[in-house]
């Protein structure tokens, strides 16, 4: 067998603790450093009602929008970055073809080994440089209009403030634009096994309490609907709850599929904290966040290397007094998250 198919491809887990109060937590920057989301979930064992603030989050999640066969330069033109655009970037990766024909600069993925065969284009849309008919405005518009006109399927989302002006829905409607919902799905886990897990030790300790990466691998199992009984017999798994763990009659799972803003998964966070408000028979909760596998970037402007698996994600164990977890991961071809 080739050396390279014999190592198993590497993972990256970062963990750390917090107080969601604290006045320099950084729970939130971290959410909004994290862009590109489809798929959130949490899990509150001991929960069989769900608050109703908490059923309001989740249907003020908002639409995002598909649009088809979209031209790449309408999204540098300035009457898009005047309505959407207040601060950001457009990242592109391309091929070795297509950036030589674009002719615009960049650079090679940092993962495309000694043969650079995939390069990283980042126009930045609110520099002061890229005014209207600037050269670099102009040059811009050329390569991606006319030199080598780019056009795609592009999921679209937008945090509105309440100010007026367009809509996204508006603003494309001579294109073929369509809204879309996302998918919530909610379901009662019941006799779950759970790990104990004490907020202040990310280790844990031998019966005691669980780590962090036994609690991350047992979610995991969970959110994927993997058995958890040990079952010599099973085919699938013999996966079973790391020790010590207790068992919780009802556990509610809520899953929230997707393009999720991360002023809205922010929102939704909120009000899990405050979840803990009253008295709860629970001791903790989860809130898991997946990023898009395709997305070329994972948290802020680092890299996403998706040809080689596309994990990117976190997830926040939030306790009953208001200390978290925070566990960020990636796979192959990633830069350690921030």
């Amino acid at each position: 067998m080739p050396a390279q198919l014999a190592r198993a491809p590497r993972h990256l887990l970062v963990c750390e603790k917090g107080h969601a109060r604290h006045p320099r937590s950084r729970h939130a920057a971290q959410v909004r450093d994290h862009a590109y989301s489809c798929r959130v979930s949490f899990l509150i064992p001991e929960c069989t009602l769900l608050p109703e603030v908490l059923k309001s989050t989740i249907a003020d999640i908002g639409e995002y929008y598909l649009v088809r066969n979209l031209s790449i330069h309408e999204l540098v033109t300035h009457e898009f970055i005047d309505a959407f655009v207040k601060k950001g970037k457009l990242i592109l990766s391309v091929n070795k073809d297509t950036y030589e024909e674009l002719g615009l600069q960049g650079c090679p993925s940092r993962y495309s080994g000694k043969k650079a065969m995939r390069y990283i284009i980042t126009i930045d849309l609110t520099d002061a440089g890229f005014h209207p008919e600037s050269k670099k405005h102009n040059r811009v518009l050329w390569a991606l209009k006319e030199k080598k006109p780019l056009e795609f399927d592009f999921l679209l989302a937008w945090y509105n403030t309440g100010a007026e002006g367009s809509t996204l829905m508006s603003y494309f409607s001579k294109n073929q634009i369509q809204a879309l919902k996302p998918k919530i799905t909610f379901s009662t886990l019941r006799d779950l096994q759970c790990p104990v897990l004490q907020s202040n030790d990310l280790q844990g300790k031998p019966e005691e309490s669980c780590s962090t990466e036994e609690l991350f691998e047992w979610l995991g199992a969970v959110l994927n609907q993997v058995s958890l009984d040990n079952n010599s017999s099973s085919f699938l798994s013999t996966y079973c709850c790391p020790e010590p763990n207790t068992v919780v009659e009802k556990a509610f799972l809520c899953t929230i599929t997707g393009f999720i803003i991360p002023e809205k998964i922010i929102q939704l966070l909120e009000q899990l904290c405050c979840y803990f408000g009253e008295p709860k028979l629970a001791y903790w909760l989860t809130l898991t966040v997946h990023g898009f596998a395709d997305s070329p970037v994972s948290w802020r402007e680092s890299e996403h290397g998706f040809h080689k698996g596309g994990e990117n994600l976190y997830n926040f164990v939030i306790f009953r007094n208001l200390d978290y977890w925070l566990q960020m991961a990636v796979g192959a071809h990633d830069d350690c998250p921030p």
